[in-house]
């Protein structure tokens, strides 16, 4: 590949690994074309970019971008998943295609600023969605809002009924006199 090619393909890295979120390391020997496109409308569904790079032009890309800590998984074809937004769906479109098709090898990738291994993607794979989490903290959140508001109304259905006796007691003992 001619000097200005690479440059472009570097600089198209750079730009990738900069306003992405993050970023899953693959090894992606042995799919076919047809396996690529399939895992890549997966990644599409989820706000993420599957790119199949040259590790010496990654490995570049990585030093100017500051993440050169990345470097130690290129090795073997090696392809990027970038991710913008939550990494969550991204991890697990990733571990559910390597599960139908063990020649995808999860290698590691980044979480904001720090650096996951393999193990690190599957463990985040395993966590519910977010809209599962956040419905969950609100009910955990709402459960002692109704203890309070049943408790507040059982003291002011006791006070009415209370209130409501001794009115009767009072209209009974006129009525008497």
């Amino acid at each position: 590949m001619p000097r200005p090619e690479k440059e472009a393909v570097v600089a198209e890295l750079e730009k990738s690994l900069n306003e992405s979120q993050g970023v899953f390391i693959t090894e992606y020997r042995g799919l076919t074309v047809a396996e690529l496109a399939q895992l890549r409308n997966a990644l599409r569904q989820n706000s993420a970019e599957f790119k199949v790079v040259r590790n010496t032009l990654t490995k570049i890309a990585l030093e100017r971008t500051g993440k050169q800590s990345l470097s130690h998984f290129f090795e073997g074809p090696s392809a990027l998943a970038f991710y913008k937004g939550d990494a969550v769906p991204v991890a697990k479109a990733l571990r559910d295609f390597a599960q139908d098709h063990p020649s995808l090898v999860i290698k590691g990738g980044t979480l904001a600023s720090r650096v996951l291994v393999a193990e690190d993607v599957e463990r985040l794979a395993k966590i519910e969605p977010r809209d599962v989490l956040l419905s969950k903290a609100a009910g955990a959140m709402k459960a002692p809002l109704f203890g309070v508001a049943a408790a507040t109304s059982g003291l002011l259905r006791r006070a009415a009924c209370a209130l409501g006796a001794r009115l009767r007691q009072a209209e009974a003992a006129s009525s008497t006199e």
